[in-house]
């Protein structure tokens, strides 16, 4: 069950008793918070793992949706910087990638960089998108988006839910085909690792190596076996090559401290 605190848009995963680290996860166009409820249980028990709840979306259905992803990146940076400080990791798959990007930039601006940013099955900022779903007609953008793994087969074929899950897709699509980042932005100085599903049909893997120009750390990528949703088929995989990350992470903490 998901635990809203105060917070608006931050829903807890895994509210670890003793936290050393904090995981973020950032969802992809269409995405709720509860989309993430299955990675929690191979999360380490020492890491307190968060999902973002985008307006317009899961519980928050009915507030006004957005199509800019600085503004769901300022609202979600806001609430991250009023939790207690803890070593953090961003993770985002697709549309989430960019919010999540434009999130560890406004933290690092702040005095709270995030130890890394996972980006998943999204090219780097200012990439030409290869596949414009944005100008696909409903029929065309529902089949799509059903053909890759991303809607339950409980709501495909009902005519009401798909009228309601529509316009959350459009929205969510607009703000990640029209991003782009500022000009001249900062660059990040955290690693960055990218995750890649070799079937993604939506994603050319000779894009991702930009995502190394947004950063003075290093960079690395990951491909993995299935579509574009890879994520969320054998998520205890990705969670161990996540963990192993945050671990390197935190060993390079306390030599720096050392």
């Amino acid at each position: 069950m998901l635990r809203t605190r105060r917070d608006h848009c931050l829903r807890t995963l895994v509210n670890a008793p003793a936290p050393i680290a904090r995981l973020v996860c950032f969802p992809h166009s269409g995405g709720t918070a509860t989309g993430y409820r299955a990675w929690a249980a191979a999360t380490p028990r020492t890491v307190e793992l968060l999902a973002a709840q985008y307006p317009g979306h899961g519980d928050r259905f009915g507030e006004p949706l957005s199509t800019d992803v600085r503004a769901l990146s300022a609202e979600l940076s806001s609430e991250l910087l009023r939790l207690p400080p803890l070593p953090t990791l961003l993770f985002g798959h697709s549309l989430g990638a960019l919010v999540a990007y434009e999130t560890a930039l406004t933290l690092g601006t702040l005095g709270r960089a995030p130890r890394g940013l996972l980006a998943s099955s999204c090219p780097a900022p200012g990439a030409k998108v290869s596949v414009q779903a944005g100008l696909l007609s409903d029929d065309e953008l529902w089949s799509l988006i059903g053909s890759l793994g991303g809607i339950d087969p409980a709501v495909a074929d009902q005519p009401e839910l798909v009228e309601v899950q529509l316009p959350v897709l459009r929205a969510d699509i607009t703000a990640h085909e029209e991003y782009r980042p500022e000009p001249g932005a900062t660059r990040l100085s955290c690693p960055i690792r990218c995750y890649h599903g070799v079937q993604d049909p939506l994603v050319d893997a000779a894009l991702l190596a930009g995502w190394a120009s947004v950063t003075t750390g290093p960079f690395s990528l990951l491909e993995r076996e299935g579509h574009h949703f890879h994520p969320f088929q054998n998520a205890a995989h990705l969670l161990t090559d996540i963990t192993a990350f945050l671990d390197t992470a935190l060993h390079l903490d306390s030599l720096k401290r050392s």
